[in-house]
């Protein structure tokens, strides 16, 4: 490879390969050090890649959709004296106490005053480049640069006919099959939001038709344009990315560790009250409060009372945590994640509601990072956000319990000898039975359906 030539990195987390998803520069372009040139998605995350170098961009080597092995040159750069600076050791995403290189990038960005007195030497570090002067954001509020029919963003103001749009919402139109030039902007300056983007992926798929029902014939219509006319009966997916480390992960966990599943209904009246009355409490107006943070709250809780279930088979010995690293599996456009709320044990009702905010929204921008995903102690997945009554889950690799809430709904109960209507949920998940017994498993759900029952024990 010659010297005006850059290869695609390994960012820090063993990376072999990975897919350029959206190139933010074009041929002609003169980037500077630390700007984003591209972004890729690795099995783990979507991760921008910052330019160890300054100059012009000559030619762009690989196309996007393209999947690549590390070392590839991806960029040329315009002259034959061009020679990227020399980088040091990859910074992994867990460097800096867990803060994704991004996030490091944007804090660096926002206080300028704050840097080092040497300022030609000062600057962000993203993905484990050294750095050689200041650099200007090219960034909107919010951390993702926006691109503009695949050119990053500049400080000049919005063009009538050009489509701004964030990678992770660029991609998600890629998934839907969405052609972003013929869908309005709801955001500020006439920005794509990920609304946007279903909402036409909806109207496409329902060929426009109103809301408040549709008839037999719109029906037939909506499946056969689903299902394709005169086109290929069948189409091949290629396996890669997160859905490839999903795939090798269920199945390694599923045929490793022997499963074992309890559940249980529960009257979750008394839990649904409590959080309506969360909600007018002035301490959560700014948070999202729903059952979720009563499970969340419920589960750790339980393994207080339970510390076996808070552990890990490692062959000859168990792992016995003293600390919660609750994960919360979320589905999203580029397919499951399971982030985890780091210490979770130590938050308040507040700062554990914050959590889950916070982690749900980049799960679903897609802005999760390797280090969030890593080291967690128990899962909790709600499939009843899909309707779902209950499902018996498949265990995060490395760990002994997921929990899993379905549907709330109404349903009649017995209270005190008299048939009455009551939110009834369903409460359970699988163990790894290797590590716990059902006696434990079984008290653990016991408690975490105790504290659903009666939210005021989340006090006590």
């Amino acid at each position: 490879m010659s010297k005006n030539e850059f290869a695609l990195p390994d960012v820090g987390e063993g990376l072999t390969e990975a897919e350029i998803v959206t190139w933010a520069v074009k041929p002609g372009d003169t980037v500077h050090l630390n700007q984003v040139i591209c972004e890729i998605e690795t099995a783990k995350s979507l991760v921008e890649i910052p330019s160890p170098f300054e100059g012009e961009i000559a030619e762009l080597l690989v196309e996007t959709g393209t999947t690549v092995p590390v070392g590839t040159a991806i960029l040329r750069m315009v002259g034959d004296d061009t020679d990227p600076a020399p980088a040091p050791a990859p910074v992994t995403a867990a460097a800096d106490a867990g803060a994704p290189a991004t996030a490091a990038a944007e804090s660096a960005e926002a206080a300028p005053a704050e840097a080092s007195n040497d300022d030609e030497n000062s600057g962000a570090v993203l993905v484990g480049y050294g750095t050689g002067g200041a650099v200007k954001s090219r960034r909107r509020p919010g951390g993702q640069p926006l691109v503009v029919l695949g050119k990053a963003e500049t400080a000049e103001p919005p063009v009538a006919g050009k489509v701004y749009v964030k990678p992770p919402v660029r991609k998600l139109a890629k998934d839907l099959g969405v052609d972003l030039t013929r869908v309005a902007g709801s955001g500020a300056g006439g920005e794509i939001l990920r609304d946007d983007v279903h909402a036409a992926a909806s109207g496409a798929s329902t060929g426009g038709a109103v809301a408040g029902g549709r008839g037999a014939g719109e029906l037939r219509a909506a499946v056969t344009s689903s299902f394709g006319s005169g086109g290929a009966r069948e189409e091949r997916v290629p396996v890669k990315g997160i859905r490839k480390v999903v795939a090798a992960a269920m199945v390694e966990s599923k045929f490793t560790a022997p499963h074992t599943s309890v559940f249980l209904e529960v009257d979750a009246t008394r839990t649904m009250k409590f959080v309506k009355r969360l909600k007018q409490n002035e301490a959560f107006a700014d948070v999202r409060v729903s059952p979720l943070l009563v499970m969340a709250r419920a589960v750790i809780w339980a393994l207080a009372r339970n510390p076996e279930v808070n552990s890990a088979w490692a062959g000859d010995e168990i792992i016995r945590r003293n600390y919660v690293n609750l994960g919360i599996a979320a589905a999203t456009p580029r397919g499951l994640v399971v982030p985890n709320i780091k210490d979770a044990h130590e938050l308040s009702l507040v700062e554990l509601a914050e959590a889950i905010g916070t982690l749900t929204k980049r799960a679903r921008d897609g802005v999760t990072q390797p280090a969030e995903m890593q080291q967690g102690t128990v899962t909790i997945t709600n499939v009843g956000v899909f309707g779902v009554d209950f499902g018996l889950p498949i265990l995060n690799p490395g760990e002994t319990a997921i929990v899993a809430m379905g549907s709330i709904k109404e349903k009649p109960w017995v209270v005190k000898g008299k048939v009455r209507p009551r939110m009834v949920t369903t409460v359970g998940g699988s163990f790894d039975h290797r590590v716990i017994d059902g006696d434990v498993i079984s008290r653990f759900v016991a408690d975490i359906a105790a504290v659903l029952e009666r939210p005021e024990l989340l006090l006590s």
